[in-house]
C-alpha cells in the first residue's frame, strides 16, 4: 500500500495551524490581561505599589518623541528609528538564453536613538523597539539611480551574463509624532525614570493600533486559524479514508479472484480424478498447484492451449521503410490480432472441447 502523501500533509498542515490559532489565541488572552495605564502619572503609582520581584506587564499610549532625534538624508524627516537599504537591480541571463530581473542587497544600515512615548503627563522610555511585534516604518523615501553606461563596463556586464540597471536606495523612518501602543515589562530606576522593554516571558508589542485593536486582530487570526485547521484536518482524512478504501477494496477483489481460481482449479482437478485410478496426495497435491498455473485467465475453469505470441516489424540493415509500409504492416498486425481473440473466445465458448486460451 503506498502512503497518501497528499492526505498526510494536509493532516500536518492541520497540526501546524491549529498550532499557529492556539498561539494566537494565549496571545489575544494574554493582552487581556494585561494592566492599562491610562496615564504616565498613573503608571509612575503602580510601579511604586506593584511587587518587586514579579514582572509587571503594562500597556501604555502615547506620541514619539526624542532629545537627540535622527534626520533621513533624503527626505529630510525627523525620526528615531532610521533604517537605509540600498538593492543593486539588474537583468541576469539564464540557461534558457532570455533576460530575467534581479535584485541583490547592497547596504542595510540600522540606527536608533533613545526616544520616548509622551501623553502629556509623563515621559515613558521605550527599549528595544526593533525587536518588537507590529512595529511597522514608514517609507520616508524612494530613489532609483540607474548605473552609467560605459563600454568597458558594458562589455564586462555582458561576459558574466549581467546588465546593471541600477540601484534603489529606499529609507524607512519611525517619525517622531507618531501615536503608538507599546505592551512590555515596566521598571523605575532609582532615578525615576520609567521604562518599558521586553520581558523575560511575555508580550512585547509596539504597534500604532491600541489594545483592544490588537486583542481583536489576534482573535480574527485565531479563528482563522482553526477554521483552516479544520478545513485541512477534513480533507486530509477524506484522502487517507479515501486510499483506505480503494486498497481494502483492491485486497477483497484480489482475494475473491484468487478463491475462484483456487475452485475452478479444484473443480477440473475432481473431474479428472473420477476417471483416475488411486494417484497418491503427493501427486495430487503437485498437479492442483500445476493447474492453478496453468488456468485460463478468461474463463478461469479450463486449462489454456495457446499463447499470445509479441509481433514486431522487421527492419533490414540498410533498407528504408516507407510510412505506406509501415501503415500496411500495421493493419496486418491489427487484423491478425483480432483474428486470435476472435479464435480465443470462440475455444472458450465450446464446452466440449477441452482447453482455452490465455
Amino acid at each position: 500500500m503506498l502512503i497518501p502523501w497528499g492526505g498526510v500533509g494536509c493532516c500536518l498542515s492541520a497540526a501546524a495551524l491549529y498550532l499557529l490559532g492556539r498561539s494566537s489565541g494565549r496571545d489575544a488572552e494574554v493582552l487581556r490581561s494585561v494592566a492599562r495605564a491610562g496615564s504616565t502619572k498613573d503608571l509612575a503609582a503602580i510601579l511604586d505599589t506593584a511587587s518587586k520581584v514579579l514582572p509587571l506587564v503594562v500597556a501604555v499610549s502615547g506620541r514619539v518623541g526624542s532629545d537627540t532625534p535622527l534626520i533621513c538624508q533624503q527626505s529630510g524627516m525627523r525620526g528615531v528609528i532610521v533604517e537605509e537599504t540600498a538593492e543593486q537591480h539588474f537583468l541576469k541571463h539564464n540557461d534558457a538564453g532570455s533576460w530575467i530581473q534581479d535584485s541583490a542587497v547592497m547596504l542595510s544600515v540600522s540606527k536608533e536613538v533613545p526616544w520616548y512615548l509622551d501623553d502629556g503627563t509623563g515621559r515613558v522610555f521605550v527599549v528595544g523597539a526593533r525587536g518588537a511585534a507590529g512595529l511597522v516604518l514608514t517609507v520616508a523615501s524612494e530613489v532609483f539611480e540607474e548605473s552609467g553606461r560605459t563600454l568597458v563596463r558594458g562589455t564586462l556586464d555582458y561576459l558574466q551574463g549581467l546588465k546593471m540597471l541600477g540601484v534603489k536606495r529606499t529609507e524607512r523612518v519611525l517619525p517622531t509624532g507618531t501615536s503608538l501602543t507599546v505592551v512590555g515589562e515596566a521598571i523605575k530606576d532609582d532615578v525615576g525614570t520609567i521604562r518599558i522593554q521586553r520581558p523575560h516571558k511575555g508580550p512585547f508589542y509596539v504597534s500604532p493600533k491600541s489594545i483592544d485593536q490588537l486583542i481583536m486582530n489576534l482573535g480574527k487570526w485565531a479563528k482563522l486559524y482553526q477554521l483552516a485547521s479544520m478545513g485541512f484536518a477534513a480533507f486530509g482524512v477524506f484522502l487517507l479514508a479515501k486510499r483506505a478504501l480503494q486498497h481494502f477494496l483492491e485486497r477483497k477483489r484480489r482475494h475473491e479472484l484468487q478463491k475462484r481460481v483456487h475452485a475452478a482449479a479444484a473443480q477440473r482437478q475432481a473431474r479428472e480424478a473420477e476417471g483416475g485410478n488411486g494417484t497418491s496426495d503427493v501427486d495430487s497435491n503437485n498437479k492442483k498447484d500445476q493447474l492453478v498455473l496453468d488456468i485460463c485467465v478468461i474463463c478461469l475453469e479450463q486449462e489454456y492451449n495457446a499463447v499470445f505470441v509479441p509481433i514486431a516489424l522487421k527492419h533490414v540493415q540498410g533498407a528504408t521503410v516507407t510510412n505506406r509500409t509501415a501503415t500496411q504492416a500495421k493493419t496486418h498486425n491489427r487484423l491478425y490480432f483480432l483474428a486470435i481473440m476472435s479464435i480465443a473466445v470462440l475455444a472458450c465458448s465450446v464446452q466440449s472441447r477441452p482447453g482455452c486460451l490465455v
